[in-house]
């Protein structure tokens, strides 16, 4: 989907907030997603991707934010009866700018959404905020007398620009779902950073209380 301009998209909102450049295994049994999975496969479309605000990924009637990722299918299973096994990738940030009829499946008009002018994250920024997750790791390996793997194991390969990075390093950690949608949901590069180092405050809190119990 190049450039920004808007495209209708099928969508598959989810009870966790998805990041650009992660898995995402599904098992697919509703009719209107075994429809959504059609769509997709004849035609190659990617899907869009949403956090539900709001409600249950079954059944439908639920609310959902508008800024998700898009996602395309690298390999399926067909299972018989509408169900499909699926392992897709995410890609592009996307926002939405219209919710349409659910017919036959949630379906937007949605726009892609690179991230917007700021102020730089530096190298150095980079390094440090890496360097504060890495020592969260080696505090629980410490008290569990576990090894840890090698840092770019853990971390990732640094690999495109800042804001990719930051990206690809909130999906390593393990915070939780309002964290991720607000790196997903943060305008530039630089808001992304603050929202990421917030994020891996509120971690390292709750993983000091948890080894003090």
């Amino acid at each position: 989907m190049a450039g920004t301009e808007p495209v209708e998209r099928a969508m598959f909102p989810l009870e966790s907030a998805l990041l650009p450049g992660e898995e995402l295994p599904l098992r697919i049994f509703e009719p209107r997603y075994a429809a959504l999975v059609r769509r997709c496969l004849d035609d190659g479309e990617p899907f869009g991707v949403v956090l539900i605000a709001r409600g249950r990924e079954v059944g439908g009637g639920d609310a959902r934010c508008d800024v998700g990722v898009l996602s395309r299918i690298a390999e399926h299973a067909d299972l018989g009866a509408g169900r499909y096994a699926l392992r897709c990738r995410t890609g592009e940030r996307i926002r939405v700018r219209e919710w349409l009829p659910d017919d036959p499946y949630p379906r937007a008009t949605v726009t892609v959404w690179p991230d917007e002018p700021g102020e730089p994250v530096t190298a150095a920024q980079l390094v440090e905020i890496e360097d504060r997750v890495m020592a969260l790791f080696e505090r629980i390996a410490a008290v569990r007398d576990a090894r840890l793997p090698e840092r770019e194991e853990l971390l990732g390969r640094v690999e495109g620009d800042a804001g990719q990075r930051l990206f690809a390093l909130a999906s390593r950690i393990p915070i939780g779902t309002a964290d991720r949608y607000s790196v997903l949901s943060a305008p530039s590069a630089a808001d992304r950073f603050a929202a990421l180092d917030d994020a891996v405050d509120a971690l390292a809190d709750m993983v000091e209380f948890q080894l003090s119990e």
